[in-house]
């Protein structure tokens, strides 16, 4: 294995999917860990395997996305890639886990970090909210801002892979997945049975299991009351072929194979067609 997934906080790694998964590496706020040790210990991952991939949360504080570009700076290494991925906590946490699992792979660290924002695309992820008044992720409407204040009001919202929010009824059926996927929910403060049973069920998922809440969620979502979800592609078989099959191009300033228009290494494109012409050619 030649890359390592890190992501910025602990609860990015869901224990209970990550027994056969490889290690992670933990880059924390700057009020979590001192400087100089997150230098060695990054430094010590980079020397230990190869390249590192870190999962970075389009809402992470502006502190701590600062301490990671210190860290790439300081170590002067071309080999550490920031890949940021716009999703609600727990779809983040579940597409780390993918990305570990697909490490393990010959893929190389560009098509790898690559895949970030491909896999992204085959996560279904939402939330049960008792209120949507503070809810910023999604377009709420004037009549839903008014029905948060009524007592026993509940939302179904979907953030991805489009936005949608609808009153929670027995006749609600939230478009799913059309492939298989296993269902991963954790709530906090408020009752699950409609994620637990209904969605599973509707959603036509192989297996549903309960994973600890983010501690980002509650900020993401604007409401600490809320049952999160996200249906995802749990064979790493599968994952490994949506990646190996897509279309790769070698960078054309450090030469990583990578998909999609640009590298997450040193954040230039694919080389044009005529240089790749004249590599095959001389």
């Amino acid at each position: 294995m030649s890359t390592v997934i890190g992501v910025t906080s602990e609860d990015m790694l869901l224990p209970a999917l990550a027994q056969h998964s490889p290690s992670a590496v933990v880059l924390p706020a700057p009020g979590q860990q001192p400087l100089e040790q997150a230098l060695t210990e990054t430094w010590a991952a980079l020397e230990a395997v190869g390249h590192l991939v870190v999962v970075v949360p389009a809402s992470l504080p502006a502190e701590h996305r600062i301490r990671l570009h210190s860290l790439r700076s300081l170590l002067e290494s071309d080999r550490m890639a920031l890949v940021e991925v716009d999703l609600p906590p727990l779809a983040l946490a579940l597409l780390a886990h993918q990305l570990r699992q697909i490490a393990q792979y010959d893929l190389g660290p560009g098509v790898i970090a690559s895949a970030a924002r491909l896999l992204a695309h085959y996560l279904h992820a939402g939330a049960v909210l008792g209120s949507v008044a503070r809810l910023d992720r999604v377009e709420v409407g004037l009549g839903s801002h008014l029905k948060s204040w009524m007592p026993g009001a509940r939302f179904a919202v979907l953030a991805t892979p489009e936005a949608r929010l609808e009153p929670l009824t027995d006749a609600l059926r939230l478009p799913g997945p059309n492939y298989a996927t296993h269902l991963a929910f954790g709530s906090h403060g408020f009752a699950d049975d409609w994620v637990r049973g209904r969605l599973g069920q509707d959603w036509n998922c192989q297996y549903v299991c309960e994973v600890p809440l983010p501690a980002q969620s509650a900020r993401w979502w604007g409401t600490g009351k809320l049952a999160e979800f996200t249906a995802y592609i749990a064979d790493v078989g599968v994952l490994y072929q949506l990646v190996s099959s897509a279309h790769r191009e070698p960078c054309r300033w450090c030469g990583l194979e990578l998909v999609g228009d640009r590298c997450a290494f040193c954040e230039a494109g694919p080389a044009p067609a005529a240089d790749q012409d004249t590599r095959r050619t001389g």
